[in-house]
Parts: structure tokens; C-alpha cells; sequence
């Protein structure tokens, strides 16, 4: 199968979260190009109109169910859950995609700061897939995909609440991925590095900020430690997302597939 024809997701209802931010947007727009039916949650309600806009612009026919949630509220997760297969059926492909960067070196580390990174990075997500979980296992198939990151595979300097939350995420996707797929469900992780998206441009700020650096000379000093020499787009990395929803990524099962320009091989 082509992964990008327009019957890539046919058939299929794709619940995407942090469709508000870079890349949930773009897989969201991808999602819809491929043919699924497509849920797609944040809490900017604005944004989540626009996508939908947009969305049924690039494919007519395209079916686009806007549902905002507070993903660290359980009530709103159920809520999520319910609406939206109320308005599709069941889901047969979720994308973990909300999250949010913060933190700094272990010394400085706040407890809030720890606890707000690792609820929606990691607690929020493993709870909403349970909610899901529960469902798309009477399908039969499925296929979930975390957003994890490169620093859910090493760390980094000063990064100490987001790399955790990120190893957690991958963690997360091995342990779930032998049990879903007893289920016939896939489970999968895209470890992106620094994507040309506002929160990638906010974490290039914060640690030229720590280090002493302009946003300029950070982003340049981020570019050269790449071997390909620039950030990944936001696009890159939904259509990476939408291959491992798809059929075509039929036996990649607790991967956690990297997009580093190089920068990490191993």
C-alpha cells in the first residue's frame, strides 16, 4: 500500500491530541488526506476551529470532529473518549501528541515544574490510552503512536523533567506495545530531535537562555551539532506518524523510530 494514497486510513477514526501544537496539526491535516475520519483535541479552542477549517479544505469529503479537553482531567478524558466515538466509532488509531517542555538542571528543578512536565507528558497519556485501550481492543486492530523525542533515548544537559518524561514515554511504548499487540493492535513511538515548531524554537531559546546565548547563535549552535545540518519539520514527522497508523508499518511493533538528521545512530 502507498502510504500516502488517499485510502491510507480509509475507514479508520484517528483520535489526535495536541492537534493545537506543530506536529499534532500537521498529522491531524495528513490524517485527513489519507482518508480517516479524524478527532482532533487541544484546549485552544480557536486553533482547533482553524484546523478543522483547514482540514476540510485540503479534502472535501474530509470528516473532522473538534472536541476540546484538559487531557491532566480524567472526566475530560472520558468525555473525549465518549463524544468522539459517539460521532465516528470506535477509534482505531490514536495519536499521544499533546505535551510540553520544562524544567532545567536538577539543582534548580521545582517540584511543580517536575509534576506539570511528567502529568501531561507522561501520566495524562498513558491514561487517556487506557481509556481508549479498552475499546479498541474489541476491533481487534488498531495502531497507537507516542510522541516520544531523542531525549526519551539520551540525555541532555539541564533537561532533567523533560528527558525523563520522554524515557518514560518509551518506556511506556515497549511494555504496552507486548501487550496490545495480542490484540492486533500496534503500538509505536516517533523520537523526533529539535522540530521547527514553536515549542522547538522555545526549547533552542530556553537553553541558549541557560547557556548564555542568543536565540540566533543557539539555533545555529543546534543546527551544527546535526549532521544533515537543519531541524526537522513538522511535516516530516506526521507523515512518519501516518505510515505507522498505516498498514505499510504492518510488523514495526514498540519501536521508537528516530528522526535526528543524523545526529543519533544507534
Amino acid at each position: 500500500m502507498n502510504v500516502f494514497s488517499n485510502e491510507a486510513l480509509a475507514e479508520q477514526h484517528v483520535l489526535i491530541t495536541g492537534a493545537t501544537g506543530g506536529i499534532g496539526y500537521e498529522a491531524a491535516v495528513e490524517a485527513v488526506k489519507a482518508g480517516a475520519r479524524v478527532t482532533v483535541t487541544g484546549r485552544n479552542k480557536e486553533k482547533l476551529k482553524g484546523l478543522k477549517q483547514e482540514c476540510e479544505q485540503v479534502r472535501s469529503s474530509g470528516e473532522v470532529f473538534v472536541c476540546p479537553a484538559d487531557l491532566n482531567q480524567a472526566e475530560d478524558r472520558r468525555r473525549l473518549v465518549e463524544e468522539s466515538q459517539q460521532t465516528f466509532g470506535t477509534i482505531s488509531g490514536l495519536v499521544n501528541s499533546a505535551g510540553v517542555i520544562g524544567g532545567n538542571a536538577l539543582e534548580y528543578l521545582t517540584e511543580d515544574e517536575l509534576r506539570s512536565v511528567m502529568e501531561l507528558n507522561y501520566f495524562s497519556t498513558v491514561l487517556l490510552t487506557q481509556e481508549v485501550y479498552a475499546h479498541m481492543k474489541t476491533l481487534n486492530h488498531g495502531a497507537i503512536v507516542n510522541l516520544s523525542s531523542l531525549s526519551g533515548l539520551r540525555g541532555t544537559h539541564g533537561n532533567t523533567a523533560y528527558s525523563g518524561s520522554k524515557f518514560a514515554i518509551t518506556g511506556f511504548t515497549q511494555s504496552f506495545a507486548l501487550e496490545a499487540v495480542e490484540h492486533n493492535i500496534r503500538v509505536n513511538a516517533v523520537c523526533p530531535g529539535y522540530v521547527d515548531t514553536e515549542m522547538g524554537q522555545q526549547a533552542i531559546k530556553s537553553k541558549g537562555e541557560r547557556e548564555g546565548r542568543s536565540f540566533e547563535d543557539q539555533l545555529e549552535k543546534a543546527k551544527a551539532g546535526i549532521p544533515s545540518g537543519q531541524l526537522s519539520t513538522p511535516l516530516e514527522v506526521a507523515r512518519t506518524i501516518i505510515f505507522l497508523l498505516s498498514d505499510a508499518s504492518s510488523n514495526i511493533i514498540g519501536e521508537s523510530l528516530k528522526i535526528s538528521g543524523g545526529s543519533v545512530m544507534r
